[in-house]
């Protein structure tokens, strides 16, 4: 019986993102064990039957004792447990859990890019790590036995382009997917009194919160009949994570409605009119998107590579210029005052869902791939 381990830097992500994955993992024969730092969701991963062991690393530090040590645990689990495959979600711990695995020597390493994250932004920071950590990363995942999942073809298009990763071992998957059966339409014509937009994401600046308030504020002032609200938490390990203060004077001015974090998604996007992510965060795949799609909504987003893999402009939704308030207030205004192109919208997301995003579906491209790794 194969031993996996789905590796993270925040419990979070394994608990609501990965959690599929291992469930088709176990069943067709594997052992999963989930490997992250402790924390509040990790009762959740135990509670679904999954065994967790916990590595002490820090999501923001770049301290090179603390780093050097956070790989050498990694490392020690590693041998350890034999584990025949470990499966890495996000760039940290694709760089570490690589190291990791060479220190450790056998397992078949798969690395998942949910976008390219900070060390491929335009921070100046992010330019300085890159001159050191490129030619260390290019090693490891060309290494044998070895391959790397992008969620879009902008990103893999990128790292494959630069030689960063090799063509043959590179696989396109986008996301996690979604339940297309729990995330079900609205009755036709449900949202139209006082249409709801709603975003959903972390409160952090990249998500383009902000330009979803100034967008609000316009449509207000302008006496567009439509709610605004926000779902979601902050993120304090974020280096964007916007202050608590900032949100209160949101939450005080009345433009946008923040509802915390919420628990039951597929009846909250049954409430809404649009969804939308304004984002300039570089995302694989966005999951509200999918959800939001899934549930038969239109979608607005970013013009960027993540938002451009679910939304179709003018067929499923609109795609708007990142940081752009003015062009996010026109789109929303646009589908706000407009019920039958929602409704056409709505439909045509809720079909481009089923045939793209069924979470079936990418969950067999990713058992194929641990069976192409000779891992099940």
């Amino acid at each position: 019986m194969a031993s996996v381990a789905l590796v993270a830097h925040w419990d979070w992500v394994l608990y609501h993102f990965r959690l599929p994955l291992a469930q088709r993992l176990r069943a067709r024969g594997a052992t999963v064990t989930f490997i992250c730092p402790p924390g509040p969701y990790v009762p959740g991963l135990q509670a679904a039957g999954f065994r967790w062991l916990p590595w002490p690393v820090a999501r923001r530090s770049l301290h090179p004792l603390r780093e050097a040590r956070a790989v050498a645990r990694l490392a020690r689990l590693y041998r350890r447990e034999r584990f025949a495959a470990v499966q890495h979600f996000t760039i940290k711990p694709i760089l570490y859990g690589s190291l990791a695995a060479r220190r450790a020597g056998g397992p078949v390493v798969l690395n998942t890019f949910t976008g390219l994250g900070f060390l491929f932004s335009r921070h100046p920071l992010a330019a300085a790590l890159r001159v050191a950590v490129l030619p260390l990363l290019r090693g490891l995942l060309h290494a044998p036995a070895t391959y790397t999942v992008f969620q879009n073809p902008a990103d893999q298009a990128r790292l494959v382009g630069t030689r960063l990763v090799p063509a043959a071992r590179a696989r396109l998957i986008p996301g996690t997917g979604v339940d297309v059966q729990r995330f079900a339409p609205a009755p036709a014509g449900a949202n139209d009194a006082a249409p709801v937009a709603l975003l959903a994401a972390r409160l952090l600046w990249d998500k383009g919160v902000g330009e979803f308030v100034a967008a609000a504020r316009q449509l207000r002032a302008a006496g567009v009949a439509a709610q605004f609200w926000v779902a979601g938490a902050p993120d304090p390990g974020n280096p964007a994570c916007i202050p608590a203060a900032q949100l209160a004077r949101w939450q005080a001015e009345g433009a946008v409605t923040f509802l915390g974090p919420v628990a039951d998604m597929p009846a909250l996007l049954r409430q809404a009119a649009v969804a939308v992510l304004p984002s300039y965060y570089p995302e694989g795949a966005p999951r509200f998107l999918m959800e939001a799609a899934a549930a038969g909504l239109p979608l607005v987003g970013s013009d960027i590579p993540g938002c451009r893999m679910v939304i179709e402009p003018g067929v499923n939704g609109l795609l708007v210029p990142p940081r752009d308030a003015a062009a996010l207030a026109a789109a929303l205004a646009r589908l706000l005052r407009d019920p039958a192109a929602r409704a056409a919208m709505g439909r045509a997301s809720r079909a481009l869902a089923v045939a793209r995003f069924d979470e079936q579906v990418l969950l067999d491209a990713y058992e194929a791939l641990y069976r192409e790794a000779g891992v099940l």
